[in-house]
């Protein structure tokens, strides 16, 4: 049988990731607690996003119950095709989780 030898690991190494750990999580919480918080800026939204906007809350203020079946369906087809074009054209940066994880050790292994 295969009996690997356990790893041991020098004390510097210990010390310079529980220093690297200690080192990522203390100024933010300080530097949370320091801060005001902040108006988000108020962007002006293109008017075709105005448009879409206004649609929907033309579709919720709607009285459904005299409307047919077929009706109803085409409401529900426009409102998620309303939010579907109102997501892709959204300005946010999104990161997977795969993405974060790359990040992170990217960035042990440079510091």
């Amino acid at each position: 049988m295969f009996n690997p030898k356990p790893i041991k690991m020098k004390k510097s190494t210990i010390y310079a990731m529980l220093l690297m750990v200690l080192l990522t999580c203390f100024p933010a919480t300080i530097s949370a607690a320091e801060t005001t918080p902040i108006e988000p800026a108020t962007k002006e939204m293109p008017a075709e996003v105005k448009v879409m906007l206004n649609r929907l809350e033309e579709i919720k203020d709607m009285d459904k119950s005299n409307l047919s079946r077929s009706e109803k369906k085409e409401l529900r087809k426009e409102v998620k095709a309303i939010k579907a074009e109102l997501k892709s054209t959204g300005n946010g940066v999104y990161l997977s989780v795969g993405a974060i994880i790359i990040i992170i050790l990217l960035l042990i292994l440079i510091l």
